[in-house]
């Protein structure tokens, strides 16, 4: 091992961890609470924040110098690698402490731990150090360098540890013995059509010389699935990758059009930009309806926050690093050789077991705030938890304060507009749709509609009285039910808010009006209910209105207000004149503007009880309105 170790603080800025690792060539830091009597540790003093950091010129401390005071050890909280450094620095976050971007989640050693042992963990966990703990405290470090070294020297000892270096890889090998039973798992509970499908995608791949995966959802939920009954896919992705090469870019293009001449009824959908293309069957007598999404291998950069992703073709390990949870993050190779071998370079094997949703890198929502309602949005699904890092890593960037001026600097920003507004629809139609806002509550994450929104005692009371109102006045649904839920959540803005975030999210023109003008109608309705007596009064004031907009009064309005719009919904709005036009003439009016006014005038006096049947209502028109 390594040491002493190089090492900061939590309170360390980004920038200044970034020239400590351009100063020495580290590809990452240990991060740890600092001594209170001597502000020290290993041989390095920790950087103040409010000091800048030493010249780069001036005399590097010799690494080989023993750690002072060792009476004193020290209380390892964290690591930050070169790669969360340079994202939270492209991001904007020079002057922000490392504490909110480093790793604690730590896999650590002893100074015990064989050479074996350091390699299963490295492959197994793909990372690149492992400090070495003792009782608990930080005394060094093992990187990558140090282990190819002492490989390289092919010392006697090593070849003594080979029976039980074997014995790692053993337990290596029953991992993964779960995993080189997906291809038969997938054949046996699959329906056959869709295993041929992806047979014959797997063999226009290797034609090509390439790697076919499947990845993300569909790997997901093949091992979280009962295994004794089928499982129903609607939406697969699959990705492209070379052999010894990154694919070129328009490989999964190319795939995607070599399958459906195999498959013509399918509609190809191909978004260059992403380097993606789409099959997609509607009611097929076959497949059903089905999306298949093909891409080729991938790697992704974000210009700025909330921005669409820059995409390059990659390799199938970046590919999977850029996707959002360890859980997504895992592949099934289709191809031979090794047909059937899962890939999982991250640990959601792990997770799918401990049931936990776990994000890949620090700045993963300072990115793209969506990855939060996907968060959400799988683990109430799933019955998952939010591990408690990836809950740390939403609440720093909600309090950031970046997607408000990712909003302000940039005229587009998609993950909070277009790409939200998917989510929030995913969310608000779902059946869990009352557990994932409640949570959405509680990470205050409806920050990322306005700074200013939060699911608050009141909100959610509306929310309740909204579920009332659309079981009781919209049970066929002519309404979308996700979108009134969204538009009460804004009614909850500030007036002022509202119309520009309806706008933001791309809101149809009747929503964004509607909730443009809500404060006023408002307004009108508060003035003028109170002083209606008659059933002819209220719905002279409330007819005006339509039922999205009604609704939207009703659970924003006191109890007196509420009750009425109420009476009004299940009561007055089907009542109808007896007579009609037709009637009017067949009684010798004659057809002109008239008529407008003696239905209204029917219609009142209807509705105040006067007219009870059609005899009242001749009577009625014979004495306001004479022959």
């Amino acid at each position: 091992m390594s040491s002493p170790v190089r090492t900061i603080r939590p309170d360390t800025t980004i920038e200044q961890a970034q020239r400590i690792l351009l100063r020495y060539g580290h590809s990452g830091l240990c991060v740890v609470e600092a001594q209170r009597e001597s502000g020290r540790v290993g041989e390095t003093p920790i950087p103040n924040p409010q000091s800048p950091i030493p010249n780069p010129q001036s005399p590097i401390p010799n690494p080989q110098s023993p750690i002072p005071n060792p009476q004193s050890p020290v209380p390892l909280v964290g690591i930050i690698s070169r790669r969360d450094i340079d994202l939270a620095l492209h991001h904007g976050f020079s002057h922000a402490p490392v504490k909110g971007y480093m790793t604690t989640n730590l896999n650590t050693i002893t100074p015990d731990t064989s050479l074996p042992e350091i390699e299963s963990i490295m492959v197994t966990y793909d990372v690149g150090r492992l400090p070495v703990l003792e009782n608990g405290q930080l005394v060094g470090i093992v990187t990558r360098t140090d282990v190819l070294r002492q490989l390289h020297q092919g010392r006697t000892e090593e070849r003594e540890l080979k029976s039980e270096y074997n014995k790692t890889l053993n337990t290596q090998e029953a991992i993964y013995r779960v995993s080189t039973s997906l291809s038969t798992q997938l054949r046996d509970r699959l329906a056959p059509p869709l295993w041929e499908f992806l047979a014959k995608a797997s063999e226009q791949a290797q034609k090509r010389g390439w790697h076919l995966y499947l990845v993300g959802g569909a790997v997901r939920d093949l091992l979280l699935a009962d295994p004794d009954q089928t499982l129903l896919l609607s939406d697969i992705d699959m990705v492209v990758d070379g052999f010894h090469r990154s694919a070129d870019v328009g490989a999964g293009v190319e795939l995607a059009k070599a399958l459906q001449n195999t498959y013509p009824e399918a509609r190809l959908e191909v978004h260059g930009q992403f380097q993606t293309a789409a099959l997609l069957w509607h009611l097929d007598p076959v497949l059903d309806s089905l999306w298949v999404d093909i891409a080729t291998a991938r790697t992704e950069f974000y210009p700025y926050p909330a921005a669409n992703p820059e995409v390059e073709a990659s390799s199938i390990r970046q590919d999977l690093y850029r996707r959002d949870f360890t859980i997504n993050a895992l592949a099934v190779r289709l191809t031979s050789p090794r047909a059937g071998e899962l890939l999982d370079f991250f640990g959601g094997l792990r997770d799918l077991r401990s049931r936990q949703i776990r994000v890949l890198h620090a700045n993963s929502f300072i990115e793209d705030p969506t990855r939060i309602y996907r968060a959400v949005r799988f683990a109430v699904r799933l019955g998952f938890q939010l591990e408690a890092q990836t809950e740390r890593y939403i609440r720093y960037a909600l309090d950031s304060g970046i997607y408000e001026r990712s909003l302000i600097e940039n005229s587009k920003a998609p993950a909070l507009q277009t790409r939200l507004k998917a989510e929030l629809k995913y969310i608000l139609q779902a059946p869990y749709w009352k557990g994932a806002l409640k949570l959405l509550g509680d990470l205050e994450a409806l920050k990322c509609l306005h700074s200013t929104l939060e699911l608050d005692h009141q909100l959610w009371k509306q929310v309740r009285l909204l579920e009332r109102c659309l079981r009781r006045f919209d049970p066929e649904k002519t309404l979308d039910h996700w979108q009134m839920r969204l538009e009460v959540l804004i009614a909850h803005l500030a007036p002022e808010y509202r119309p520009k975030v309806a706008k933001n999210l791309q809101l149809p023109d009747d929503s964004i009006k509607r909730l443009q003008q809500l404060d006023l109608d408002q307004a009108n309705v508060a003035k003028s209910l109170p002083t209606c007596i008659r059933p002819s009064e209220i719905t002279r004031v409330l007819k005006q209105y339509g039922l999205p907009t009604l609704i939207l009064i009703a659970v924003q309005s006191q109890r007196p207000i509420r009750r009425l719009i109420w009476q009004y919904l299940t009561q007055y709005a089907h009542i109808q004149p007896l007579l009609n036009g037709n009637d009017l003439k067949a009684l010798g009016y004659k057809p002109g503007r008239e008529f407008k006014q003696m239905l209204d005038h029917l219609l009142a006096a209807t509705l105040d009880g006067e007219i009870r049947d059609r005899a009242d209502a001749e009577s009625f028109l014979a004495k306001y309105y004479p022959l």
